[in-house]
């Protein structure tokens, strides 16, 4: 099973990987920066695989570029929020 399959697993999946950049000293504008590019090459490459994901897909979609960024950022603190 693919941590995309599941969404509380993708939000674990991004946490530690989060947890793990910071621990490494990665600055919030690099972690953003990052987010932002994996945002980017799910929307581009991967299919959604929930109902969550579908609506980011969407929203990812019809964003502009600093929009995009938005949602990146948003996801970001989410799993930080849960962390």
């Amino acid at each position: 099973m693919s941590v995309l399959d599941n969404w509380e697993q993708w939000k674990d999946f991004l946490g530690d990987r989060l947890n793990q950049a910071q621990q490494e000293g990665m600055s919030q504008n690099v972690v953003s920066d990052v987010a932002y590019q994996v945002g980017e090459y799910l929307a581009q490459q991967v299919e959604p695989k929930n109902e969550q994901e579908r609506v980011l897909a969407e929203l990812w979609r019809v964003a502009d570029e600093q929009e995009q960024h938005a949602i990146a950022n948003m996801m970001v603190k989410l799993v930080q929020s849960e962390g």
